[in-house]
């Protein structure tokens, strides 16, 4: 089930559920896997990518990303260039601890025998890389007899109890995150990591807004397990109300608020809501872009419709020596 688009060097404890909405572009997806390909997350967890259908389109870039991951690495590695003047710190997969070396693995594909610990992915880390399409996870598409049009929005809900089911003893802690709103830049999960299996982060929506996002959250994988089931519940609870009522449609950041602010029903979660929000891709110019990545590991794209992130990204990549080598974009 699912495609395997690459497949890592150890079995990781960390999983990164990534959702694509519909309004997803290519390019949104590119750029979203080249920040999340330099991130120490890249090193700890695999990659989950939930897609409303089956598109050719996208799985050319992801095999692309990853072809220009591993090129990455292995020409940094090679290389003397200094961490100040790089785009890319090699020293996030080939730094590993006593247990790292020593970890089974990867759950995806089929196992590979090899007795040489010499390799070169005995001396490097990072995840699989893998892809679902939510007919797999949710084959019934079982909010379909609530709704005429169940948006991937409120689908994506149905597919994690299978999804994270199946995988409940191989991860510790789980992000889930929207590709298109969403960039990792940093290790979020290290937010998290020190917090019991029950405890579950949450984002504010915006500056001077009190709700929280359902674009991303992560915690220990009991907690956002319980965290899925609840909002399904709630979503067919909405939509069989809206029937009856005939009232307006169902938001799900709106389902999603109110569950969290329920605390009787999230009583077996440890729910974290964060002080502060995310901040978005122009405040990364400012002179707090340092504190902002250090904090929180991850940024929102924004609605700032003057920055072409995409565009900006690749012609940043561009002026350093090695990257310009690897990406194709580079060379026109």
């Amino acid at each position: 089930m699912g495609t395997l688009y690459r497949r890592g060097t150890r079995a990781m404890t960390e999983l990164v559920v990534a959702h694509a909405l519909d309004s997803l572009t290519r390019d949104d997806l590119k750029s979203f896997l080249r920040l999340f390909h330099r991130s120490p997350l890249a090193s700890k967890s695999d990659l989950l990518i939930l897609f409303p259908s089956k598109t050719a389109a996208f799985d050319a870039a992801i095999l692309e990303e990853n072809d220009s991951f591993l090129k990455l690495l292995t020409r940094y590695k090679s290389s003397n260039v200094s961490h100040s003047s790089a785009s890319f710190d090699v020293t996030h997969f080939t730094k590993l601890s006593k247990r790292e070396r020593k970890s089974g693995e990867p759950i995806w594909g089929r196992r590979i025998r090899n007795n040489s610990t010499g390799n070169e992915s005995a001396r490097v880390s990072y995840g699989s890389v893998a892809g679902f399409d939510v007919e797999e996870l949710d084959p019934e598409n079982s909010l379909s007899g609530f709704l005429d049009h169940v948006p991937m929005s409120l689908r994506r809900w149905a597919c994690y109890p299978m999804l994270l089911g199946r995988v409940r003893r191989n991860f510790k802690h789980v992000m889930l995150v929207d590709v298109k709103e969403f960039l990792i830049l940093g290790d979020p999960l290290g937010r998290v990591r020190t917090q019991s299996l029950e405890s579950v982060l949450v984002t504010r929506h915006g500056k001077r807004n009190s709700r929280v996002d359902s674009g991303v959250l992560m915690g220990g994988s009991r907690g956002i397990r319980r965290v899925c089931s609840k909002m399904l519940t709630d979503i067919v609870r909405a939509t069989m109300h809206q029937q009856v009522k005939k009232k307006n449609p169902v938001s799900e950041l709106g389902l999603f608020n109110q569950l969290v602010g329920n605390d009787y029903v999230l009583k077996e979660v440890n729910l974290i809501v964060s002080t502060e929000s995310l901040g978005e891709v122009s405040s990364l110019s400012g002179s707090g872009s340092h504190n902002l990545l250090s904090k929180h590991g991850l940024i929102r794209r924004g609605k700032n419709t003057t920055l072409d992130v995409n565009s900006a990204l690749i012609t940043h990549l561009c002026s350093f020596p090695i990257d310009s080598t690897v990406y194709s974009e580079c060379r026109y």
